[in-house]
């Protein structure tokens, strides 16, 4: 394995990596490239024969693209094959076949946030600047900004967004009606609406929202920004500012003090379930999952949820505002122009809307004007997401390469102030571990 490689990666998914090269597997030995693209000619199918394979999650967007590739075979006489993975697999199998040199998967879903910035260093993806200035057609324009920030690595645009998401408030209509409560806008409301509706006694919670060390981190995010703080800020660690220390007491305090009990060990399924079975007020989390709060089936409440801006802090509503998937092009493919011809596809102005309409948040400003565009959304949703996309931040998560140590150096400031503990002190802590990541990145 390429000793530069090796070192962006976590210990345990190098090892993984090894033993599947050594043992022959996962396309360890790079697959012969096929004959380079000859470039467009006069034909009706300038791509006649390729053969592309994509790679994809097993998400709502991979499948709304299913249905929809023999119209893309059909424009361009492509043939393409797409495999799909579950998260951690997905990522297993990328790393594994790009350490190795395989020049496929051409193209493939990736989580920029997580790990753009450990393939883009390692120089697994094709930078598409230029390709998106090729076809005006392609209107690069209409893309938010803070969907382009996030799939942005050292000023280069490492893949194209496909699924955005911003964190909201989440609230029980019926419950804000019944004690004459008016819809939280700011954090300090906020608190005061969870302590009037908290009743554990009738088992009625005021308040909850992830707890586990690691998957909380993207959820305090938007507490951190509405308070006018960051993780990081000119490759310096923040996490002990006092805008910092104030955004993690408040979430913390909100979770200690008015959530069901075991809070500790949820992530979004165990918060949005809880909440679903009508024993919450208010969870803040992405509105991408708003769907397990509303299907009958799983939940009871189904016709009592509202949704609103993130409450404000101290330097107004600031929720991330993020792509939480994207496509990326391998650097290595021998069919670069056929693999863009995918992409832009894939990510052209039709096609988002296509998958838009099946509840797949997408990342084009003129698809979410359109009636069809927002069909797939409740409407009090759509304006929530019109406004908390003018003014996100693009990451909810420190933007390092080692993230998954980064969350949780930035998680157990949180845990210490859920379990009582000394918040200044574990902020401090944190911030010196969070600065050793960055400097370490660094080569310092």
């Amino acid at each position: 394995m390429n000793q530069q490689m090796k070192k962006w990666l976590p210990a345990s998914v190098a090892a993984v990596m090894a033993m599947s090269i050594i043992a022959g597997c996962g396309n360890g030995t790079p697959a012969p490239a096929p004959a380079a693209d000859s470039g467009k000619t006069a034909a009706a199918k300038p791509f006649e024969g390729k053969k592309l394979t994509v790679v994809t999650a097993n998400h709502p967007w991979g499948e709304a693209i299913k249905p929809l590739l023999p119209e893309f075979e059909a424009q361009t006489g492509m043939k393409v094959e797409v495999q799909s993975f579950f998260e951690d697999q997905l990522t297993q199998k990328l790393t594994v076949q790009f350490t190795s040199g395989s020049a496929t998967p051409d193209v493939f879903m990736y989580r920029p946030l997580q790990e753009g910035k450990l393939f883009y260093k390692n120089g697994w993806v094709q930078a598409l600047d230029e390709y998106v200035k090729k076809d005006a057609s392609y209107d690069f324009e209409d893309f938010t900004k803070s969907s382009i920030g996030s799939t942005t690595v050292d000023g280069k645009l490492a893949g194209i967004p496909i699924i955005t998401e911003q964190e909201i408030l989440y609230y029980r209509k019926d419950l804000l009606q019944k004690a004459n409560i008016a819809v939280p806008k700011t954090l300090d409301e906020l608190t005061a609406a969870v302590k009037k509706l908290h009743d554990p006694k009738s088992e009625m919670y005021g308040f909850v929202a992830r707890g586990q060390r690691s998957p909380l981190v993207t959820q305090v995010s938007s507490f951190l920004y509405s308070e006018g703080g960051d993780f990081t800020k000119d490759d310096k660690a923040t996490l002990n500012t006092p805008e910092a220390i104030k955004a993690f007491t408040t979430y913390s305090t909100l979770l200690k003090d008015y959530a069901p009990p075991g809070v500790l060990n949820m992530s979004w399924p165990q918060a949005l379930g809880i909440f679903a079975q009508g024993k919450v007020a208010f969870i803040t989390d992405a509105n991408s999952l708003y769907k397990n709060t509303t299907d009958p089936e799983k939940s009871v409440i189904a016709d009592k949820v509202g949704y609103a801006l993130f409450p404000g802090g101290q330097a107004g509503s600031k929720p991330y505002n993020i792509t939480s998937w994207g496509l990326a092009m391998n650097s290595k493919t021998a069919n670069k122009d056929a693999s863009w011809e995918f992409v832009k596809w894939a990510t052209g102005k039709d096609v988002v809307l296509k998958t838009q309409k099946l509840g797949n948040p997408g990342p084009r400003a003129s698809v979410w004007d359109k009636p069809d565009g927002v069909s797939g959304f409740p409407a009090e949703m759509v304006q929530v997401i019109k406004d908390s996309s003018k003014g996100g931040v693009d990451h909810d998560r420190p933007v390092v390469i080692g993230v998954g140590e980064a969350r949780d150096v930035v998680g157990s400031i949180v845990l210490q102030g859920m379990t009582g503990g000394d918040i200044k002190a574990a902020a401090d802590k944190a911030n010196q571990e969070l600065q050793v990541i960055i400097d370490k990145e660094k080569g310092k």
